[in-house]
């Protein structure tokens, strides 16, 4: 059974890719992914606010002796003496490198223009296979806005760095399509659909705001994976969906939608970084029962390519939901 795969020009063994998550903080989160079978790993994400922080530590640490004597400057942690910068992050990112033979992906969440390129050269030099960007900024602006600041950050990071350059994109756009053609136009080597934000929550008890994180569920698939079909053929870049992939079925309806790669991180938290294996052996016996002998004949079965039939695909799904939903309910009419 072939399941060999490409995703933005990087060659996988297989389509399944263990998406950023606290699996991968650490080198042998990393082996036990790769030991697993996944096709490739996405390291957890560097926030800039962290770097901002690590920034200001050390100008703290720099500062704290300029009243004392000139011979105290020795006296500086070693830390003082470096260039602020995502260390601990490129230590993990050189280390993961050379432990595992499969692409590692590194995540970066930024918030600046700016910090975005520099930072994706950082991790470039540190041997990142690729770049994913998070792009997660809620602060008032108008959409065009917020639309023409992905546009502009993915410009400034394809100027800046070698390697495929992946977006991770929100649902929430007024067209996700405009969207994403905008971003391909931009040379984004692949979309992400779709990144889940870690909402917050009221506590009416202690009368706060309570951070919460819930791991996502199959039902949730459904939205990347009509996306993904809608987009499959429409765009030159890849397409990778995240969000609600928990089960072999759920991997395998996402290829047909038209998928590059399938992510999934809850799953993995769920049931440890072995599962993958699950993952992927579901997979080949549904390839095996059908008849099918290689991945590539599976991508894109059900995605449609012409703009009719995509209006007709969305538009049939919706009515044929609701026309579900009043059998369910009310009976046969």
């Amino acid at each position: 059974m072939d399941l060999s795969s490409s995703y933005m020009g990087l060659p996988l063994r297989n389509p399944l890719v263990a998406s950023a998550s606290p699996i991968s903080r650490t080198v042998d989160g990393v082996r036990r992914l790769a030991d697993a079978g996944v096709g490739a790993v996405v390291l957890y994400s560097l926030f800039e606010e962290q770097i901002r922080q690590e920034a200001l530590e050390t100008a703290r640490l720099v500062e704290a002796g300029t009243e004392s004597f000139g011979e105290s400057l020795s006296y500086f942690p070693s830390a003082a003496a470096e260039e602020p910068g995502p260390r601990q992050y490129v230590s993990l990112l050189e280390r993961a490198v050379a432990a595992v033979e499969v692409p590692v992906i590194a995540s970066l969440n930024g918030v600046t223009p700016g910090g975005w390129a520099t930072y994706a050269r950082v991790m470039q030099d540190a041997g990142a296979a690729a770049i994913e960007l998070n792009l997660y900024h809620l602060q008032g602006e108008t959409g065009r806005d917020v639309e023409q600041r992905h546009v502009d950050v993915v410009s400034q990071v394809k100027e800046a760095v070698d390697v495929p350059v992946a977006v991770k994109l929100s649902p929430y756009f007024s067209s996700v399509g405009e969207m994403a053609e905008r971003l391909d136009e931009a040379g984004v080597d692949a979309l992400v659909l779709f990144n889940r934000f870690p909402l917050p929550d009221i506590d009416p008890d202690r009368l706060s705001v309570a951070p919460v994180v819930d791991l996502s569920s199959p039902v949730e698939g459904r939205l990347p994976r009509l996306w993904v079909a809608l987009l499959y053929g429409r765009i030159r870049a890849s397409l990778g969906v995240t969000t609600g992939v928990e089960t072999s079925d759920d991997m395998t309806k996402c290829l047909l939608a038209g998928a590059d790669v399938v992510m999934t991180t809850s799953a993995l938290l769920r049931h440890g970084p072995e599962y993958a294996r699950v993952l992927l052996d579901g997979l080949s016996d549904w390839m095996a029962r059908r008849g099918l002998a290689a991945v590539d004949e599976v991508r894109g079965l059900l995605a449609k390519t012409t703009d009719t039939e995509r209006a007709a695909y969305g538009r049939a799904g919706y009515v044929g939901a609701l026309q579900d939903a009043n059998r369910r309910i009310y009976g046969p009419w």
